[in-house]
């Protein structure tokens, strides 16, 4: 057996990828990624209303977008795309580079959220606000891991905690325990709900997307730099 041979063959480009939407639309595989990103993004949308239609509690930045809700007259929907604009606005400061993905998730999961919302009544027995629960979080990872592994860039929130983590020095365990603790209990006293859902997607959804991304990310033609994890 020669060398080479004995090698195992690493995926080309695997890791995820640090570039602009530019150099992202250049990348290649685009028949793959932009449905993977649609898709994980409509996903995403509606594992937010099946979390809430479980009334067990909710996702943390949907106990802030719920809070809002009792306070202005929008759509649950049109609340989350004006916080993602908002957060958006602190990327500024901390230099960080939006793609494609992060424009689509800023856009899109609120009105797919409300369409879900549409369709989905709350259930009336235990067990099936449990099961639209745990689904939702579930899918949430599932979805987490689709449109980020398309390789169009982190959600304005996700992007915020990554910048806010290279700025500071902290770990990105440390800055979004500190960033959801804030938006849980903002939202609380806006009159979110904070149950048993929001316990369980905190202790979950990092372990779920860790499960999904590698399943999901696409290799891309071309080289580029990777984000250090």
């Amino acid at each position: 057996m020669t060398k080479n041979a004995a090698r195992p063959t690493q995926p080309r480009n695997r890791a995820l990828a640090d570039i602009g939407p530019i150099d992202q639309l250049r990348a290649g595989r685009l028949t793959i990624r932009l449905p993977l990103l649609l898709v994980g993004l409509f996903l995403y949308g509606g594992s937010m209303a099946m979390v809430i239609r479980g009334t067990l509690g909710q996702i943390p930045w949907d106990v802030l977008h719920v809070g809002v809700s009792h306070h202005i007259p929008l759509s649950f929907g049109t609340i989350v795309i004006c916080v993602s604009l908002l957060v958006l606005l602190g990327w500024i400061p901390l230099r960080q580079k939006p793609g494609v993905g992060t424009i689509g998730n800023a856009l899109l999961i609120g009105p797919s959220a409300d369409i879900v919302l549409s369709l989905i009544d709350p259930p009336e027995h235990i067990a099936w606000r449990l099961v639209l629960t745990l689904g939702g979080i579930v899918l949430n990872g599932v979805a987490t891991g689709m449109y980020i592994g398309s390789q169009f860039g982190p959600g304005p929130r996700d992007g915020l905690m990554t910048g806010l983590a290279r700025v500071s020095g902290r770990s990105i365990r440390v800055v979004r325990t500190g960033l959801e603790v804030a938006v849980v209990v903002v939202g609380w006293l806006l009159g979110g709900v904070v149950g048993l859902g929001t316990v369980i997607y905190a202790l979950a959804i990092g372990p779920l997307a860790q499960l999904f991304l590698p399943l999901f990310t696409v290799d891309l033609k071309q080289p580029v730099p990777p984000i250090d994890t």
